[in-house]
C-alpha cells in the first residue's frame, strides 16, 4: 500500500484589518497614524492658564484628550509619554493678580460708602465706554448687563446713604457688582505700584492646585510630565537666543520679536500651517499677544504687524526675569515651544489643544520650534478638540457664562459627564445642557440595569458542571451579535477614535441581551449565564478603556459609590441572598394564610430598609432579584419616581380642570338664544335683522351672500343647541 501523505495546507485569505486613523489638523483630514519610533508615542498637550476656576469648557478638552490617551494606551497598546504644561506666567494672570490685590487693598482702606459709590461711578463711566466700543457681540452684551447691574447697585447705595438703610449690605453689594469695572479703574491708576513678585506667584499656584483636584474628581489621568513656565525661564532665554542666532528673531527696545516674514520666506519653512487663511489677521495676533502687550508703543517696536513677541520687556507692575535684552518675561507662544521641546525634543508624534488655539498660538508654536530646530516636522499629528457651548454660546471666562467643574459635579457624576463627551465626536462642538445630560444618564441607567441583572444571574447560578448550558439558535445568534459588536467597536476606534459609534454599539449589545433574556424566559428556558457574562464583561472592559469605570474595578459593572477597590458585592451578597429567599418564603406563607400585615411588612423591608442599605430587591413571579446599587442612587431613584408620580397627578388634575372648563363653556353656549349669538360680536358687525342675523360688518358694508350662508349654518346649529337646552329644562320642571 502506498504511503499516505499529509495534504498541503493553505492559509485562509482573511479580511483586511482596519488601522488607526486620526483627524490631523495639519492636513485637515484623517491620516493613518504612524508613530516615529515603534510603539512609542511622544505627546504634548496644552494645559491650563491658571488664574481662575476651571470650567466645563476646559473639561471638554481634558476629558476628551484623556479618553484619546486611554484608548491609545489601553486599547491600541501604545507606549505614551504624555506631557502637559501649566501656564503660570501670562498677561491674564498678571492682570488678575493685580486686580485682586488692589481690590482687597481698596476694600480694606475705604470706609466711606459715599466715596466708594463715587469711585464706582467713575469706574462705571470708563467701563461703559469700553462696552460701547466692544466688537464681539457676546462680550458686548455681557458687559452691558454688568453696567446695568452696577448702575442699580450704585442707586441702591445712594438710597441707603440718604435713607439710613442697611449700609453693610449695600457696601457688600457694591463691591460685588463693581469688582470688574472697579478693578480695571484701580489698575489704570495704581497697577504700576504692585512690585511684590509673590503676588504674581501665589494666584497661579492656588488655581493650579484647584485644577489638579478637578482633574482627579473627573478621573482624568495625571500627565507623565507637568511643566511650569516659571520653572523654565532660563531655558526660554536660551531658546530665544538660538532663534536670534538662526536669523529668525530680532531685539527691539528690550523685547524680542519673531520675524514672521523671514521665517516664511526661508526654504522648508511655512508660517500658519494650521490656519493659512488667518495669515495677517491682526485682531487674532493682538489677542495672542495679551492685553498688556498691545499698546501703541509696543506695536511700533515690531518690524511687521505679523511679528509676535518672544520676550517682553517688563513694565512697572509686572514680574520680570534677567535676560541679555534686559529684565522681562516670556511671550505666551514661546512658553509652550520651549517646555515641549525640553521633553519631546525636535519632533513629537501628537500635539493636542482646544480648537480656539489653532491660530495664532499653535501656528506660532510650530514656527518658533521649527526655527529653533531648523526642521519642518516638529509636530506630526495635531489634534484639536471642539468647543463646548452653553445655550449655543461658547463657554468662556471672558463671557462669564461658564459652569465650573465643581458646580457641574454637584449636579452630575464624573461618569455622567464623561459619558456626554463619549457620546459626541471629540473634534466637534458639544452643547452642554440638561437634555444632553439626560441622554447620558439614560445610557448609564440602561447599562447599569443590565450589569445588575447579569450579576444577579451569576450569583444564583449553580456551580461546577451544572453552570454550563447547551447552546441553541438563540445563543448562536446572540454570540454572533457580540462578535459583530466587537468588530464594529474596533472599526469605530480605528476611525478617529469614534467613541460615539462605540457607545451606540454597546447600547445595541445591551438591548440584544435584554431581548435574548426575555425570549428565553418566554420559551420557558434559562438564559445562558456564560454568554451573558461574556457580553457584560466586554461592555465593562470598554467602559474601563474609556475611563467611565476606574481601573481595578469589578469585572462586571460599575463600582459602588465611593468604592473602587473593595469588592463589597462579593462580601455582602451571600447574606442578602439568604435574606431575600427567607423573605420570599415568608411572603408565600402570608399569602397562603391571608395575613396582609405580614405582606405589608415585607414590602416595607424592600422599599425602606433595603433601600437605606443601597439594595434593590425586585419581586418577579416567584423569582427574587437582588441588586447592590448604592444608597444615594436608590434614594435619587425614589425621589425621581415620586417626582414623576406627582407630575402625573398634576397632569391628571390639569386635564380634569380643562375638561370642566370646556364643559362649562359648552353649557354656557347652549344657554345663548340664537337671535342673541351674533349681537354680542360688536367688534365684527354693526347691524342685524329681526332674527339677529348680521347684515353689515363693523365698517358698515353689507355682509356678502357667501358669508351670510356660513353665518346661517352657525345660527341653525346654535338654534338646535338652544332648543335642546330648553327641552332639558322643561324635563327637569316636569
Amino acid at each position: 500500500m502506498a504511503r499516505r501523505e499529509q495534504p498541503q495546507w493553505a492559509p485562509p485569505e482573511g479580511t483586511a484589518t482596519p488601522q488607526l486613523h486620526l483627524f490631523n489638523s495639519l492636513s485637515r483630514r484623517k491620516e493613518l497614524f504612524v508613530p516615529q519610533a515603534g510603539r512609542r508615542v511622544l505627546w504634548y498637550s496644552c494645559g491650563p492658564t491658571v488664574y481662575d476656576a476651571s470650567h466645563m469648557g476646559h473639561a471638554r478638552s481634558y476629558i476628551s484628550f484623556d479618553i484619546l490617551r486611554r484608548v491609545m494606551t489601553d486599547y491600541f497598546g501604545y507606549d505614551v509619554t504624555y506631557v502637559m504644561n501649566v501656564t503660570d506666567v501670562d498677561d491674564k494672570i498678571i492682570r488678575r493678580a493685580r486686580h485682586q490685590h488692589l481690590l482687597a487693598q481698596y476694600a480694606e482702606r475705604t470706609g466711606d460708602l459715599k466715596q466708594m459709590a463715587d469711585d464706582c461711578s467713575e469706574a462705571l463711566k470708563v467701563y461703559a465706554e469700553k462696552a460701547a466700543a466692544e466688537r464681539d457681540a457676546d462680550k458686548r452684551d455681557m458687559q452691558r448687563r454688568l453696567v446695568d447691574r452696577l448702575t442699580a447697585a450704585i442707586d441702591k447705595v445712594e438710597a441707603a446713604v440718604k435713607q439710613g438703610g442697611d449700609l453693610a449690605e449695600a457696601r457688600q453689594l457694591l463691591l460685588s457688582e463693581a469688582s470688574d469695572p472697579l478693578a480695571e479703574w484701580l489698575d489704570r491708576r495704581l497697577g504700576h505700584t504692585v512690585t511684590d513678585n509673590s503676588i504674581f506667584a501665589d494666584l497661579p499656584r492656588h488655581w493650579e492646585g484647584e485644577f489638579h483636584a478637578d482633574m482627579e474628581a473627573l478621573n482624568v489621568l495625571p500627565a507623565n510630565v507637568v511643566t511650569r513656565v516659571s520653572e523654565y525661564v532660563p531655558e526660554i532665554v536660551d531658546y530665544i537666543q538660538k532663534i536670534i542666532d538662526n536669523g529668525m528673531a530680532y531685539e527691539s527696545q528690550g523685547s524680542v520679536y519673531f520675524d514672521v516674514g523671514k521665517f516664511d520666506a526661508a526654504e522648508n519653512h511655512h508660517y500658519a500651517k494650521l490656519v493659512p487663511e488667518a495669515y495677517g489677521d491682526s485682531a487674532a495676533l493682538q489677542e495672542g499677544e495679551g492685553d498688556l502687550s498691545v499698546s501703541e508703543d509696543r506695536l511700533k517696536e515690531k518690524r511687521s504687524p505679523n511679528d509676535f513677541a518672544l520676550w517682553k520687556a517688563s513694565k512697572a507692575g509686572e514680574p520680570s526675569w534677567p535676560s541679555p535684552w534686559g529684565a522681562g518675561r516670556p511671550g505666551w507662544h514661546i512658553e509652550c515651544s520651549v517646555m515641549a521641546s525640553a521633553i519631546v525634543g525636535a519632533s513629537m508624534d501628537i500635539h493636542t489643544g482646544g480648537y480656539d488655539l489653532k491660530f495664532p498660538h499653535h501656528d506660532n508654536e510650530l514656527a518658533q520650534a521649527e526655527a529653533y530646530f531648523n526642521n519642518d516636522n516638529w509636530v506630526r499629528y495635531f489634534l484639536h478638540s471642539g468647543h463646548l457651548t452653553i445655550a449655543g454660546c461658547k463657554m468662556s471666562k471672558s463671557l462669564k457664562n461658564f459652569v465650573t467643574i465643581k458646580e457641574a459635579l454637584k449636579r452630575h457624576s464624573a461618569r455622567q459627564l464623561r459619558l456626554v463627551f463619549l457620546m459626541h465626536a471629540w473634534k466637534d462642538t458639544l452643547d452642554y445642557s440638561e437634555q444632553t445630560m439626560d441622554v447620558a444618564k439614560n445610557f448609564e441607567k440602561a447599562v447599569n440595569e443590565f450589569f445588575l441583572y447579569v450579576k444577579s444571574v451569576l450569583r444564583t447560578a449553580p456551580t461546577g458542571v451544572d453552570f454550563f448550558q447547551k447552546w441553541g439558535d438563540r445563543e448562536l445568534a446572540l454570540n454572533a451579535t457580540l462578535s459583530q459588536i466587537r468588530t464594529d467597536v474596533h472599526e469605530a476606534l480605528c476611525d478617529n477614535i469614534d467613541t460615539r459609534s462605540c457607545l451606540e454599539a454597546l447600547r445595541d449589545l445591551v438591548s440584544a441581551c435584554n431581548t435574548y433574556v426575555d425570549e428565553s424566559r418566554t420559551a420557558g428556558g434559562v438564559a445562558n449565564r456564560q454568554l451573558l457574562a461574556d457580553a457584560a464583561q466586554y461592555v465593562t472592559r470598554m467602559l474601563k478603556v474609556f475611563g467611565a469605570i476606574p481601573a481595578g474595578g469589578p469585572a462586571i459593572g460599575f463600582p459602588l459609590e465611593g468604592d473602587t477597590t473593595t469588592d463589597v458585592e462579593s462580601l455582602v451578597m451571600p447574606y442578602l441572598t439568604v435574606l431575600g429567599k427567607f423573605r420570599e418564603r415568608v411572603r408565600q406563607t402570608a399569602r397562603e394564610h391571608q395575613v396582609p400585615a405580614v405582606l405589608q411588612e415585607c414590602d416595607r423591608v424592600r422599599d425602606e430598609d433595603l433601600t437605606e442599605l443601597g439594595v434593590r430587591l425586585e419581586d418577579r413571579d416567584g423569582e427574587v432579584v437582588l441588586k447592590l446599587v448604592g444608597r444615594e442612587a436608590l434614594l435619587k431613584e425614589r425621589e425621581e419616581k415620586a417626582r414623576q408620580e406627582q407630575l402625573k397627578r398634576l397632569e391628571k388634575e390639569r386635564r380634569r380642570l380643562e375638561q370642566m372648563r370646556v364643559e362649562a363653556e359648552r353649557e354656557a353656549q347652549r344657554r345663548v338664544p340664537p337671535h342673541q349669538m351674533f349681537r354680542n360680536d360688536t367688534d365684527k358687525y354693526s347691524q342685524w335683522d329681526d332674527k339677529g342675523m348680521p347684515t353689515h360688518d363693523k365698517e358698515g358694508k353689507e355682509v356678502s351672500k357667501g358669508q351670510l350662508k356660513k353665518l346661517l349654518k352657525l345660527y341653525q346649529a346654535q338654534e338646535k343647541k338652544y332648543n335642546e337646552f330648553l327641552a332639558s329644562q322643561n324635563a327637569k320642571e316636569s
